[in-house]
């Protein structure tokens, strides 16, 4: 491409120019006289500086947003009314020096008996004017059955769980205790982490806060109930035990619940609703507000696969309210890094100072009865509310009816103002519309590519195929230094091929030297190019708003101010002035305002999915090695062609295109050497790989014979085990010649070893399903089996509905799931049962056949080897073999065993029911047994 000249102006009557094109015409020769082209003075080095000061400007707004956190408070710095971190820390270190406190074990006891002891002292300490009451508050048992997120074709049953509850109201206003904001978080963790973020964090500024709350509340309209939940590791058991079972959830009339999917940082609202009132509240007082709608979006539409408390008050209880969560360092989610050292100083006050002034204002108003979900007939009786904060100091709140009203305004005049330009340019304005749209996709096109590859190779170039874990920064160079250098291709092209097109428009044009049109030619072109911006963000705005999406203000704040600047600084009402170069006022004041309300969003968003990506593979090989990077390079494409469509329209016809490129390839290059060199570990002890180290005993389709037993090893980090297994040895065999049906999930790739396996686990600690009856009275087979999990209080079955049409499920002879019709997934319903230390251990199920027309017969033992069973059975001990100990001893500082409602604890026990089980062999039982006595046919 040739240079543009650089001076300011270029002369049509130049003595080259009348030498080489003479005009035909006096006219011809006038007009030419008269032209002048203005020329932008864009220098490769002043382009280059802009770039790096709009970057700088994007991770400087990120850091306000979600990195700058207030300074922690002494005791005697809040006073005796305010929030002490300092104080709030003393029960994180109190709780996580108890070590991992998970359902069921004598760690989750203590717990219990710290929080328990400190709020008596709130009790004793609280204004003489307000009313603690402290309640220790044990369940029995309870079912779950939701039915949205990841429950799905899943029964959660529970029992013997323990629950501290603090209701604080005033004293002297009998009416507060009518009305109740519930605050809620949860005591118990995971197996495998002292859970300092998830969620000691949480409980420890609930103390903090009740301990301030007892101060104020004789001022109070309503109450404040904090509840102290166990079992919320297990399926939500601990809110939903709480809501449906103890008498004051009667009373509360919005919820505030309090998680972590990391450790520290901001907590940010990323639920709210579906009432407005919470979140226009807690934006009108919090001191320090954080909260996007994105994330409830997301939450909302399964891509970030998880579920918190919230589910259980907003789904069962019909409450509205606010859900927090800490999302930093979300690597370390569920592993053994989830500890105090982590925790970042400043996170607690965050948190605690916006909670206090929160509650506060929501407690002293007479109108929390508004918060109500639902009317009398089950519809919603509110509007829904678009949030989000600006720099972590200002939160933006208006109705989604506003929203649509300024989105439908939007769409309308864009739409109004493309037609009349279209029109006015006819054909030609048509056909030039086409082709900036045609460089838009090719810059996806190429953008998303040139990322991707690099995502494809790099499991060919390192040892692991996410060698970006511990060092986010990478992902600077291997994939968004390519996906610029992508975007900036694919436009490039488009800007041939647009600019081919008004050449020939402006050849027919007699009255130009060629000079000129060469120039206006180029420029047209530009101008086309960056408005082709604004039609990428209005099918975008077009697209959320028909689906009533929340965060399609970021396609509103993407579209307005450039289209705005452009308008002002760039149009005209005279058809015909000539194109001029565009301004680089147009692009600075076009960018301000996006990059102020939306870069520290891309930028997290892309940590948040780092985060994920330790836990990606949820059925370990069940997904390519290189899936997870080819999701993050996309991710971060889409958001360079989203943001940079403006910026690189300008870079055409300046001296930058090589010193872009060329920046770019020296990241790149440098990027993938590091990798490529392994100077910078994938891993650190303090971001580790997620790994599953499990003791198998495995009875499936061995009846009467002996069990199987063995170590697996896998992981749900993306990646093979080379290294792992180098270090570890005791001959373990990494593969995919077995898959290991844990029924919660399957391993499709680990490593296993038999050596030395046969000790540790004791035969009668083997779970049983023994058939009890089994008859079929020509309308329908019934089924009942027994089951007996021996020791263990953390169980898991599924249940094939290919061939169960309904089941019921007894515990200790008490009904506990009636027959009243099952949802499924993948063909399986699956149970899921856990509780304390007296939980049952002995079950009755009873199951429903689906019903088989005269030309079905039922299949007869033998027939269809190898066909799913009709039951499988997973019981977990939180036991370490000696074997398993040895592994877990041998493992490399940068693994760490991972915990989760669904995965296995170090020792599981795996059985089976074929679906053409031997009637012959039922096990005779005690007909005085309640527990299993047949039920009439």
């Amino acid at each position: 491409m040739r240079k543009r000249p650089q001076s300011s102006s270029i002369s049509a009557d130049t003595s080259a120019s009348q030498s080489s094109d003479t005009p035909k015409t006096d006219e011809e020769a006038k007009f030419n006289n008269n032209v002048q082209i203005k020329s932008a003075r864009r220098s490769g080095f002043v382009w280059l500086t802009l770039f790096v000061v709009i970057v700088y400007s994007s991770w400087t707004v990120h850091y306000y947003q979600f990195e700058s956190l207030p300074v922690p408070l002494t005791a005697v710095q809040a006073g005796k009314r305010g929030f002490s971190e300092v104080e709030a820390m003393k029960h994180v270190k109190g709780l996580t020096e108890l070590g991992p406190h998970p359902v069921g074990s004598d760690a989750l006891d203590l717990a219990l008996q710290y929080v328990l002891a400190a709020s008596e002292t709130i009790k004793k300490t609280a204004h003489w004017e307000v009313d603690v009451e402290v309640d220790f508050f044990h369940v029995n048992s309870g079912v779950i059955r939701l039915l949205t997120g990841l429950f799905v074709g899943r029964t959660i049953v529970y029992s013997d769980l323990n629950h501290i509850i603090l209701r604080i109201l005033p004293k002297y206003v009998p009416e507060a205790g009518e009305n109740a904001i519930l605050v809620s978080s949860h005591i118990d963790t995971v197996f495998s982490t002292e859970g300092a973020g998830d969620c000691s964090s949480c409980v420890a500024v609930m103390l903090e806060l009740a301990r301030g709350i007892s101060q104020w509340a004789h001022g109070f309209k309503n109450a404040v109930i904090f509840l102290f939940n166990t079992g919320e590791e297990e399926g939500l058991t601990g809110a939903h035990s709480f809501i449906t079972q103890h008498p004051w959830s009667s009373t509360i009339r919005m919820a505030i619940d309090l998680e972590a999917m990391g450790i520290g940082g901001k907590s940010s609202i990323f639920q709210a609703g579906p009432h407005p009132l919470a979140v226009e509240n807690f934006a009108a007082v919090a001191k320090y507000p954080s909260g996007l709608i994105i994330a409830q979006d997301l939450f909302s539409s399964g891509a970030i696969k998880s579920a918190t408390d919230f589910q259980v008050y907003k789904e069962v209880a019909g409450l509205s309210g606010l859900d927090f969560v800490y999302t930093d360092n979300g690597a370390v989610y569920h592993t053994k890094n989830d500890k105090l050292e982590l925790l970042k100083s400043g996170s607690l006050q965050h948190l605690g100072e916006n909670m206090l002034s929160f509650l506060l204002q929501i407690a002293s108003s007479s109108h929390l009865l508004k918060a109500k979900t639902m009317d009398g007939g089950g519809k919603p009786n509110h509007d829904t509310a678009v949030f989000f904060d600006i720099l972590g100091q200002y939160m933006v709140v208006y109705h989604m009816r506003l929203a649509n009203m300024l989105q439908y305004s939007v769409i309308v005049q864009s739409l109004l103002i493309w037609t009349t330009s279209l029109l006015m340019g006819g054909y030609t304005a048509a056909v030039s519309l086409f082709f900036s749209c045609l460089s838009i996709i090719l810059m996806w096109i190429f953008s998303i590519s040139f990322s991707a590859v690099v995502a494809f190779i790099l499991p060919l170039i390192s040892s692991s195929p996410v060698p970006y874990i511990a060092s986010p920064w990478l992902m600077v160079g291997l994939f968004a230094a390519p996906a610029c250098l992508g975007a900036l291709t694919g436009q490039h092209l488009g800007y041939l091929v647009l600019q081919r097109y008004i050449s020939n428009i402006y050849a027919k044009r007699k009255q130009l030297s060629p000079v000129i049109q060469a120039d206006l030619i180029k420029l047209e072109t530009e101008r086309w190019l960056f408005k082709a911006g604004f039609v990428q963000w209005l099918v975008l705005l077009i697209i959320g708003t028909y689906y009533k999406i929340g965060s399609s203000y970021v396609a509103l704040v993407w579209l307005v101010p450039p289209a705005f600047a452009y308008g002002l600084l760039e149009a005209t009402l005279t058809p015909v002035r000539l194109p001029r170069p565009l301004k680089l006022a147009t692009l600075l004041m076009g960018l301000a305002i996006p990059i102020l309300v939306s870069a520290g969003i891309f930028i997290r968003f892309a940590n948040v999915i780092i985060g994920l990506i330790v836990r990606f593979d949820r059925n370990p090989g069940d997904t390519p090695e290189w899936l997870a990077s080819v999701v993050l390079s996309i991710f971060i494409a889409v958001v360079i062609c989203l943001t940079l469509v403006y910026l690189l329209s300008y870079i055409h016809l300046s001296g930058a295109k090589t010193s872009v490129v060329l920046s770019t390839c020296i990241l790149f290059v440098l990027s993938l050497a590091v990798v490529f060199s392994g100077i910078i570990p994938p891993f650190t002890e303090d971001f580790a790989r997620a790994v599953n180290v499990v003791h198998v005993v495995d009875t499936t389709g061995r009846f009467g014979e002996k069990p199987i037993s063995f170590v697996s090893l896998s992981s749900i980090t993306p990646g093979k085990l080379t290294k792992e297994i180098d270090q570890v040895r005791e001959g373990f065999v990494c593969g995919r010649h077995k898959v290991i049906d844990f029924v919660t999930y399957s391993v499709k790739y680990g490593c296993l070893t038999f050596d030395e396996t046969e000790g540790g686990w004791n035969e009668s600690d083997i779970p049983m399903l023994d058939v009890v009856y089994d008859t079929n009275n020509g309308v329908r087979r019934i089924t009942q089996v027994a089951i007996d999990t021996k020791r263990s209080i953390r169980w898991f079955l599924a249940i094939n509905t290919e061939e169960i049409d309904d089941f019921m499920f007894k515990a200790d002879s008490m009904e506990v799931v009636p027959a009243d019709g099952k949802s499924s997934k993948d063909g399986w319903h699956s149970i899921q049962v856990s509780g304390g230390k007296n939980a049952p251990t002995r079950f009755d199920l009873t199951l429903f056949w689906v019903k088989k027309t005269e030309q079905q017969s039922y299949k007869m033992p033998g027939q269809e080897a190898g066909q799913r069973p009709l039951l499988k059975l997973r019981t977990d001990l939180n036991e370490l073999t000696p074997k398993a100990e040895r592994v877990l001893k041998k493992l490399p500082a940068w693994c760490s065993l991972i915990g989760k409602s669904t995965f296995p604890y170090t020792l599981s026990f795996l059985s089976s029911l074929p679906v053409n089980f031997q009637t012959t062999e039922i096990t005779p039982r005690d007909p005085t047994d309640k527990l299993y006595r047949p039920l009439d046919s």
